[in-house]
C-alpha cells in the first residue's frame, strides 16, 4: 500500500500556527507520536503549544519549553507529554525519561526527533520551513494518523466555506467512531457546536443480510439530524438551527443551545423541570405530524417506524449481553425463543396504543435547562437524529425513569401526572396510555441492560456498569404492571434482576 500522501499547509502568522494547533488536536489520539521538526527559531515550541491548549481548552495554559527538564507531562482529557531532546547525549536516554510508557498511554509531542530517530519511526512527522515570509507545515502519517488529520483538515476547510475559518476548535464529546462533536468559538458572535459525524458503513451484519443499527432503526447519517431539528423547530420546539451542512461529508455547524444541564449542579433531579419536559411531551404527542420533513431543497427526512423488528432487536441486546455477563453462559435456544415469544405479544399490544413522532433518548443528557426563557423554549433538544414514529409512551418512560439519575417513585409518579394533565386530545386514554407505559418502559430498559453490559465489554467502556443497579430497580418497578406478568416471571425465574454474579 502506497504511503498517504503528505499535507501541506501555509503558516503566514501566529494565528494560523494556533489553527493548525487545533486542527492537529482535534486529530489526536492516545498512542500518538508528533515528531517536530525545523530549524531554531521555526516555530516548534508554537505549535506544540498550541495543540496542548487545545486539547485542554485553554488558550491561557502555561506551556513552559521542555528544553532544561527534557518532558513536560500534562494531565488533560487526552494526557500529553511535551518532549525537548535537544540536550539528549544519547538515544537510549529517551527510555530513562519514560518516553515508551508515555507514548502508549497518551500523546507525545517531540521536538528535536534527529536525537533519538529509531524511537520515532512510526510517529507522525511535522516539518517546518520558511516559505513566502511565512512557514510551511509539512505533515506527514501513517495511514490511521493520516486519516484523522486529513478528517479535521476537511472540517476547517467546512469551516471556512461557511465563513469560520478563523474560529476555535474545542473537544467537546465523543470519539468519532459515530459521532463527536466541538464548540467552535468565532472571532465575533455566539459559540456554536460543530458535528462531525460520517456516514454510517463498514457495521458487521447480523441479521437478515442487515447490521444493528438498520433493523434498530438509528439514524444513517446528518441528514437525520437536520430534518428532526428543522421540524421541531417548526413546530416550536427548541432544536438547535442548522448554519451550514455538508451532508455528504457527515458535518454540520449548529447552534449552541446553552450549557445549563437538565440535572441540578449536584446531579439530582429537579422536579419542575421534570415535570416541564412531561409539559413538553404532551404538547409534541398532541401535534399531528407530517411524515417527512424538509433537509435541503429537494432533500426530506422521513423519520422510520419503530416497528417490531426495532423494538426486538433491541430487547435481544439483553440475552445476548447482559445474561451472558450475569450467568457466565450464552442464553439457552429456550430462553431465547421464550424471551422473543413474550415480547412479540406485548409488541402486538403497543400496536394499539397511541402513535406519535418518539425522540427515542429523552432523558437528562439530551435535554439542556434554559432558565430565562419561556414555555417550550426552555428546553432545548439535543441528540434527536434516531427520532422515529412509534409508541407515544416510550418518551414519557425515557424521562420518568431516567437512565443517568435515579428517580424516585414519587418523582416517577409526578411526571406521568404532569404529562397526562398536560394531555389535549380528546382521544386520550390514560388506561391505554398505562399499558403502553409500562410495556415501553419495560422494553426501553431491558434494552439498557444489554446496552450497558456491550459498552463495557465490547466497547472498553466499564464505566456504564454502574449504572445497571438502577435499571434492575426500574424494571422491578414496571414489570408490577398486570400486563408484564408473564415478562416478570420469566425474568424471575431466570434471576436475571438479582445482579451481577458472573
Amino acid at each position: 500500500m502506497a504511503a498517504p500522501q503528505p499535507f501541506l499547509r501555509f503558516l503566514p502568522d501566529e494565528q494560523a500556527t494556533d489553527r493548525l494547533g487545533d486542527d492537529l488536536a482535534a486529530a489526536l489520539r492516545p498512542g500518538d507520536v508528533v515528531a517536530l521538526h525545523g530549524d531554531l527559531g521555526m516555530g516548534k515550541t508554537a505549535l506544540a503549544r498550541a495543540i496542548l491548549r487545545a486539547i485542554a481548552g485553554d488558550p491561557q495554559l502555561e506551556v513552559p519549553s521542555p528544553t532544561f527538564t527534557l518532558v513536560q507531562s500534562y494531565d488533560l482529557r487526552i494526557p500529553v507529554h511535551h518532549f525537548d531532546l535537544y540536550r539528549l547525549s544519547d538515544p537510549e536516554e529517551l527510555e530513562e525519561l519514560g518516553f515508551g510508557e508515555a507514548a502508549a498511554g497518551g500523546v507525545a509531542l517531540v521536538e528535536w526527533p534527529e536525537r533519538a530517530p529509531d524511537a520515532l519511526a512510526g510517529a507522525t512527522h511535522l516539518f517546518l520551513r520558511e516559505h513566502d515570509g511565512g512557514r510551511e507545515a509539512e505533515i506527514q502519517a501513517p495511514a490511521d494518523a493520516a486519516a484523522r488529520i486529513a478528517r479535521s483538515l476537511a472540517i476547517r476547510g467546512f469551516l471556512d466555506a461557511g465563513g469560520y475559518g478563523g474560529a476555535r476548535r474545542t473537544f467537546l464529546l465523543g470519539d468519532a467512531s459515530i459521532r463527536a462533536y466541538e464548540t467552535v468559538t468565532p472571532g465575533k458572535g455566539e459559540r456554536l457546536i460543530l458535528m462531525d459525524a460520517p456516514q454510517r458503513h463498514d457495521e458487521p451484519i447480523v441479521r437478515d443480510g442487515l447490521p444493528y443499527s438498520r433493523i434498530a432503526r438509528l439514524a444513517q447519517s446528518v441528514t437525520a439530524f437536520v430534518g428532526v431539528a428543522n421540524g421541531l423547530r417548526e413546530a416550536g420546539f427548541a432544536a438547535p438551527r442548522i448554519y451550514a451542512q455538508d451532508l455528504d461529508a457527515g458535518l454540520l455547524l449548529i447552534e449552541h443551545l446553552g450549557e445549563t444541564q437538565f440535572p441540578a449542579a449536584d446531579g439530582t433531579p429537579v422536579k419542575a423541570r421534570y415535570e416541564a419536559a412531561a409539559g413538553l411531551l404532551a404538547a409534541l404527542h398532541d401535534r399531528d405530524w407530517p411524515q417527512s420533513f424538509p433537509v435541503a431543497e429537494g432533500v426530506d427526512h422521513t423519520p422510520p417506524p419503530y416497528d417490531h423488528a426495532a423494538l426486538a432487536i433491541e430487547t435481544e441486546l439483553l440475552v445476548d449481553w447482559y445474561l451472558p455477563y450475569v450467568k457466565g453462559r450464552a442464553a439457552s435456544k429456550a430462553e431465547l425463543t421464550e424471551f422473543r415469544r413474550l415480547w412479540s405479544s406485548l409488541f402486538d399490544r403497543l400496536d394499539h396504543s397511541e402513535q406519535s413522532l418518539v425522540l427515542r433518548d429523552f432523558h437528562s443528557p439530551n435535554i439542556i435547562w434554559r432558565e430565562k426563557k419561556k414555555g417550550l423554549d426552555r428546553l432545548g433538544l439535543i441528540d434527536i437524529q434516531d427520532a422515529v414514529f412509534g409508541p407515544a409512551a416510550y418518551d414519557v418512560a425515557a424521562l420518568a425513569l431516567d437512565s443517568r439519575i435515579t428517580i424516585p417513585p414519587s418523582l416517577e409518579q409526578a411526571v406521568v401526572e404532569a404529562y397526562c394533565a398536560a394531555r389535549r386530545r380528546p382521544d386520550f386514554d390514560r388506561e391505554t396510555f398505562a399499558e403502553a407505559y409500562a410495556i415501553a418502559a419495560a422494553q426501553r430498559n431491558t434494552k439498557l441492560l444489554g446496552t450497558f453490559v456491550r459498552l463495557a465489554r465490547r466497547d472498553g467502556k466499564p464505566g456504564y456498569l454502574r449504572h445497571l443497579p438502577r435499571i434492575r430497580a426500574y424494571l422491578e418497578r414496571v414489570l408490577a404492571h398486570p400486563v408484564l406478568a408473564d415478562l416478570d416471571a420469566f425474568y424471575r425465574a431466570h434471576r436475571l434482576l438479582e445482579g451481577d454474579s458472573a
